[in-house]
């Protein structure tokens, strides 16, 4: 009997045994010299990413000491000829792609294949093999043909995972979603010494090593996030599409300005994006040059969504007012960018150009006001969109004046979740809504959180545009089809220890040519599904913010 993909996803160890006695006949011609690696290697899992109608991109990175300090994972100081495999199935019998790839120790022995004239809107899976090591299976697929309309999506996105402060639970139960795409929008990792960040009660796990600096530093913290093996089932369970935002290099970082005074931060940032090239399932377009990347680009799912993917770090301009939340008039001045000029007209142009029935954007932070003063006064966070508002200005104006059919804003970084009705104009609460807004609370970051049993932040009563919050833990799950893009807000009770069960906190709906946001669900008492898969149905506590 075929193995489900449950089963092939949370047993990916007896995947890799399985596959130990198939024949890879590329393995002579691979490697001349061969060994002897003396542990098994594939310590940080398997990836992939960047689908694309006739492929995408593999991902794994040879690492039997993980959390060595030199950041280079205890592999010798070679290059080492790894074998992958393509099949149509999962027990990989029909096997249509096979190849040889060399991991290099310059690359912290990281595999990048790019894989291109497949089948399009097809699954396939994939796997390793280093020497006498197969590598867990995972699960891809290719995106639709450009031209294909109909049909339906299943992406999910995710973002702020502090290792620290939880358990990933949440990412296991991401991966049993079974999700065609999933996009990470920001602080996959973070920077800090252990004891730095902490949440009250204490940390429940600790960061390896120092606070990342150096080139060995964040390959050595990306190599402990990856060991996790619930953000290993995530991965390998479908295509992922990323972005960084602060933590990945430091916090609160904007262009080449530091958060605190650095000589060397030139230095810190290309060992920062070095280290997340190697650890993330990214094309060659996004190789690092020195202190620069290439990390803003565009995914087309068909004809029914538009994914564009921002950097809403490397080119901003330095925060307003000293960072924070203020009252600041530098805020609108309209030189000023978060985008960046280039990637500002790239991306009005391709507002101009999409003939996609959703464009999507997947960034980093708030895109709508968020003022958190009730008064006259408007009071909002210059780390996020309303720093920028002239910024904010033009890219809503573009997609209405290009005639955007459905916009979509996605966003990490706030910890926790929100939905929100997108305007021109934000002092005129009637002003027509132009776009929806959805926000994914963090994985872990901050710790367990609390359900707010409202459904609604306080701010909401002077920002009527904010529609839901909730201060839980989790990730959220969509559905796109030609005629509505169904967001279920997917919460976990706790991160502090681990087996969290989930369920759908609040389900929003946005309709085709109908800009902004119909709930149809609130679910704070529901049936949950602990991470073993055993239901347990109970009551949530709810407290207020």
């Amino acid at each position: 009997m075929a193995l489900s993909r449950r089963t092939l996803l949370l047993s990916s160890a007896a995947a890799g045994v399985a596959g130990a006695a198939t024949t890879w006949p590329l393995a002579a011609a691979a490697a001349p010299y061969r060994g002897p690696l003396r542990s098994d290697p594939f310590t940080l899992g398997v990836a992939s990413g960047d689908p694309e109608p006739d492929g995408f991109v593999l991902w794994t990175r040879l690492a039997p000491t993980p959390l060595a300090d030199d950041g280079l994972g205890g592999m010798p100081a070679r290059v080492v000829p790894v074998e992958w495999e393509l099949a149509a199935d999962e027990r990989f019998r029909k096997v249509v792609r096979r190849g040889v790839a060399a991991a290099r120790p310059e690359s912290a022995h990281a595999v990048h294949v790019e894989l291109h004239h497949l089948l399009p809107g097809r699954e396939y899976f994939y796997r390793f093999r280093a020497e006498r090591y197969v590598s867990p299976a995972g699960r891809t697929r290719t995106a639709p043909p450009l031209g294909a309309t109909g049909g339906s999506l299943v992406m999910a996105f995710a973002s702020c995972s502090q290792y620290e402060h939880g358990y990933f639970t949440a990412y296991r139960h991401l991966a049993a979603d079974e999700p065609d795409i999933v996009l990470h929008l920001g602080d996959y990792q973070y920077e800090y010494q252990p004891g730095t960040y902490t949440i009250p009660g204490g940390n429940p796990r600790d960061h390896a090593g120092p606070e990342t600096v150096t080139l060995a530093n964040y390959r050595q913290r990306h190599a402990q996030y990856k060991t996790d093996a619930d953000l290993q089932a995530a991965h390998a369970a479908a295509p992922w599409a990323v972005v960084f935002d602060d933590h990945e290099i430091e916090n609160n970082w904007a262009a080449d300005v530091p958060e605190q005074p650095d000589p060397d931060f030139a230095a810190r940032r290309a060992a920062a994006f070095q280290a997340y090239y190697e650890n993330m399932p990214l094309r060659r377009t996004s190789v690092p040059l020195g202190a620069g990347m290439q990390l803003y680009r565009r995914l087309h799912w068909g004809r029914l969504a538009t994914f564009h993917m921002l950097d809403t770090r490397q080119f901003r301009d330095d925060q307003a007012c000293g960072d924070g939340y203020k009252e600041c008039a530098d805020a609108y001045d309209p030189a000023r960018s978060i985008t960046g000029e280039r990637q500002e007209k790239w991306l009005l142009d391709g507002f101009r150009r999409s003939s996609a029935r959703w464009d999507i954007l997947g960034q980093q932070v708030f895109f709508g006001q968020r003022d958190n003063n009730s008064g006259p006064q408007v009071v909002t966070s210059m780390d996020s969109w309303d720093g920028y508002a002239a910024s904010r200005d033009r890219i809503t104006r573009g997609w209405v004046d290009a005639g955007v059919r459905n916009p979509v804003v996605l966003t990490g970084d706030v910890h926790a979740h929100w939905a929100d009705e997108l305007k021109l104009d934000y002092a005129d609460p009637t002003s027509k809504t132009v776009g929806a807004e959805l926000v994914c609370s963090s994985i872990t970051s901050t710790g367990d959180g609390a359900d707010v049993a409202t459904g609604q932040h306080p701010w909401a009563a002077w920002n009527p545009h904010l529609r839901f919050y909730n201060n839980q833990r989790g990730y959220v799950r969509t559905r796109i089809t030609p005629g509505s893009l169904t967001a279920d807000f997917r919460v976990v009770p706790y991160v502090t220890r681990p087996g969290a069960p989930v369920h759908t906190r609040a389900t929003f709906v946005v309709e085709d040519r109908v800009p902004g946001l119909h709930q149809t669900a609130d679910n704070p008492a529901v049936t949950l599904r602990s991470a073993g898969g055993v239901p347990d149905t109970v009551e949530q506590e709810t407290s207020r913010p």
